[in-house]
């Protein structure tokens, strides 16, 4: 049974947390979950069997910034400002690297270009051919971006990260810069 909340902040938080756990789990229908409003600062307020987890691949770190710099010096050769950003298969920023004289929309143009190529897990360049016609279309999904610039990096063939460029005088330009970093992890 949960205790009676006292007015620490930390131990009200511990308490909500595991009672929302143990919630989760009731309504899902999780067995084996252990659920301790007690828990000490740090420690896991449930443990979840095996075979209710996934293993997901992402880029390490310095992968993502090897991809990112390569990508930048490719548009700098090009005489090109540009924004590169890394995103993982969540569309979360691991690196963003803005060039030197960048313009300040080019961040955003990568991001949802990197955002778009790992969602779908193609190229954007190939996805902007999908958004024609009346009606809603994959456009309609907020923060896609259906230029070329954005590349997905896959391993056995789904996607586990992307770059995307934004900044160059056109997306093809950014597609090759996003595909020169893309190669280096190959």
């Amino acid at each position: 049974m949960l205790e009676a909340v006292s007015s620490s902040r930390p131990r009200r938080r511990r308490l909500a947390l595991a009672a929302g756990a143990a919630g989760a789990a009731a309504v899902i229908g999780v067995t084996g979950l252990t659920v301790s409003a007690n828990a000490a600062p740090g420690t896991p307020a449930a443990v979840a069997s095996k075979n209710v987890t996934v293993d997901n691949r992402s880029l390490s770190i310095d992968a993502a910034v090897k991809a990112a710099q390569a990508a930048l010096k490719a548009a700098e050769q090009g005489g090109h400002r540009v924004t590169v950003v890394v995103l993982d298969r969540a569309g979360t920023v691991q690196v963003e690297l803005k060039g030197d004289g960048a313009g300040p929309q080019t961040a955003e143009s990568a991001h949802r270009k990197a955002f778009t190529a790992v969602s779908f897990g193609q190229p954007t360049s190939v996805l902007a051919g999908r958004v024609t016609g009346g009606g809603a279309t994959l456009r309609d999904i907020p923060g896609t971006l259906f230029l070329a610039g954005g590349v997905p990096i896959t391993v056995d063939g789904q996607p586990i990260a992307a770059i995307g460029v934004g900044g160059a005088p056109s997306g093809d330009l950014d597609e090759q810069y996003a595909t020169a970093g893309a190669a280096t992890l190959r």
